[in-house]
């Protein structure tokens, strides 16, 4: 299968959620066979405009994943998701009344909230190889504020990290949070303020000198950041300790 220009090998028991706008395409082959199956769910915007599922769209992040971070499914997994699919398809083969669309929506959230937790099982029996990836981030957060880049370029993004160990994002930060209850974003604060905590007690800088060093171009963000993670003002940790 083609997604997004790209090719991907889409087997048996996998689930994709794909964005607006993306194209898909099989190929030739696979088309003219009669033994491929399969379904696909799409639905227009405006269906779940002012739905309590539209305003809970941005939180299934799976949707911003990419295809090689697909939904392995069993076969009871399967039958779950296919089943709200049959639900909607006989929504949409009655006569449309006033609660058609509640009843479609509902449908298609509750899919989703079984993607939701079909992903979490899948970060679990996946723990090995996560805590690869975990010690990854790690090692690509110190190298990253042990060097100069930190002053020259600022604060690594989440972009970056998730570049550096090849997973999309969302992927990436799911899985963190997974596994050590901290996002991609918390990760690199945590290493930001433990550096901070590092250099405040181990020289005599001034907290703007140690703000321009962790790549901060205002110190008062920095301060801001350090008593948010802290409950202390940099000056005052420096105090305290």
């Amino acid at each position: 299968m083609k997604y997004g220009r790209q090719q991907y090998d889409f087997q048996e028991g996998s689930l994709i959620c794909i964005a607006p706008k993306q194209v898909v395409e099989l190929d030739t082959e696979i088309q003219k066979r009669d033994d491929m199956m399969g379904w696909g769910l799409f639905f227009h915007p405006d269906l779940i405009r002012g739905t309590t599922l539209g305003a809970r769209m941005k939180e299934y992040t799976f949707f911003s994943y990419e295809t090689s971070e697909a939904l392995h499914l069993s076969d009871k997994e399967k039958k779950v998701l296919y089943d709200c699919i049959v639900k909607i398809q006989s929504e949409l083969n009655e006569n449309i009344d006033n609660y058609s669309q509640n009843l479609i929506v509902s449908n298609i959230e509750l899919l989703l909230n079984y993607c939701s937790r079909y992903y979490g099982r899948q970060f679990i029996t996946r723990k090995h190889s996560n805590s690869n990836i975990v010690t990854q981030v790690e090692s690509i957060l110190q190298e990253y504020f042990n060097s100069d880049i930190l002053k020259e370029k600022g604060l690594p993004t989440v972009a970056y990290v998730a570049g550096k160990v090849n997973l999309s994002p969302n992927y990436l930060s799911d899985l963190l949070k997974k596994e050590t209850g901290m996002n991609t974003k918390d990760q690199i604060h945590h290493f930001l303020i433990e550096e901070a905590k590092n250099i405040l007690l181990g020289s005599n800088k001034s907290i703007s000198e140690i703000a321009y060093a962790l790549g901060f171009e205002y110190p008062q963000y920095f301060s801001k950041l350090f008593k948010q993670k802290t409950g202390n003002t940099p000056q005052q940790f420096r105090s305290l300790h």
